[in-house]
């Protein structure tokens, strides 16, 4: 090895490692006090959101369940959550997946663990809700890694019953960036893979870089292959998949669209086939009016019949 890749790598690791902790886009990691001793908080204070006394009405009858990203938390929903109130939807958006900081282990920052847990976690949100509002199924809306900890649910811990999709606890499945087929983090991925080639412990400084949950969502992990196998979709699932070509960080951009032989089941859209002019980044597609039409219009088809694409 050359003394002068020696002398660049380190830096290269530590700038690896920077942009490590913006995975979502958001420039810093988002931490909140952990509750109790667990790992999910079911009822995060978030305006127009987790009212566990809601009663869905007639045109809106499933409650929506929003589903934050890698370290983020249910204010990823400020905006959302209240546009969906306001049409009459009843709203819950947990945190989940939470990490303890090592050196301050009274603040955990969220959508960090376990993407298997993470799964069994909204589960156990979903199960909540449905018993508080008396309904039958629920629409996930999922940013990011909560596209794909929503898949885990659906495929792995009782969102779906493939035996029997009346059964089904969730309805429609919408996502905004997804990691369905992994991503290279706009390539970190690539970084880690060079330091491992050089005979450098590229393996062992992954979880380091990209925490246990970025790890899990590089392209040809085992938890997307296990997740992928066998299928995209679940069976008596209705699916709109939401992509910008400006992401930076769910990369590439198109590794986010969900396979199926059936596009009455599963809709792949990118914002830019809405609005073409559209500069959504990835932290944009919970923010920008485009993307959050396109959210309200998967949920209801009615709106977009009678509401303009706010282009």
């Amino acid at each position: 090895m050359s003394k002068t890749l020696t002398r660049v790598l380190p830096a290269a690791v530590a700038a690896a490692v920077a942009g490590a902790l913006c995975l979502t886009g958001a420039g810093t990691a988002t931490a909140a006090p952990s509750p109790a001793g667990t790992s999910v908080s079911t009822t995060p204070v978030l305006e127009g959101a987790n009212d566990f006394g809601c009663v869905p009405s007639a045109a809106h009858p499933r409650p929506v369940v929003l589903v934050h990203g890698t370290k983020m938390d249910a204010s990823t929903w400020k905006s959302l959550a209240p546009q969906l109130k306001s049409e009459g939807y009843c709203v819950f958006a947990p945190n989940y997946g939470g990490v303890s900081l090592l050196f301050d282990p009274n603040t955990t920052v969220w959508g960090s663990g376990d993407i298997a847990e993470s799964g069994r976690q909204i589960g156990r949100f979903v199960d909540e809700v449905l018993a508080a509002t008396g309904a039958e199924q629920v629409d996930l809306v999922g940013h990011s890694q909560g596209g794909t900890s929503s898949r885990q649910y659906m495929k792995f811990d009782g969102g779906t019953d493939p035996q029997d999709p009346a059964r089904n606890k969730v309805h429609t499945l919408v996502t905004l960036g997804a990691t369905n087929h992994g991503t290279t983090f706009g390539g970190l991925q690539q970084l880690t893979e060079l330091i491992t080639s050089l005979g450098l412990p590229g393996d062992a400084l992954t979880p380091l870089i990209y925490n246990m949950a970025g790890a899990q969502q590089l392209v040809g992990s085992t938890t997307l292959t296990s997740l992928n196998d066998g299928g995209d979709v679940q069976p008596g699932v209705e699916y709109t998949v939401i992509a910008t070509r400006n992401d930076t960080v769910s990369t590439p951009p198109g590794n986010t669209f969900l396979r199926s032989g059936d596009p009455s089941v599963v809709h792949n859209v990118w914002v830019q086939d809405v609005c073409p002019a559209a500069t959504t980044s990835h932290i944009g597609l919970v923010t920008d009016p485009a993307p959050l039409y396109m959210v309200q219009s998967a949920l209801d088809p009615d709106f977009a019949a009678s509401t303009p694409a706010p282009c």
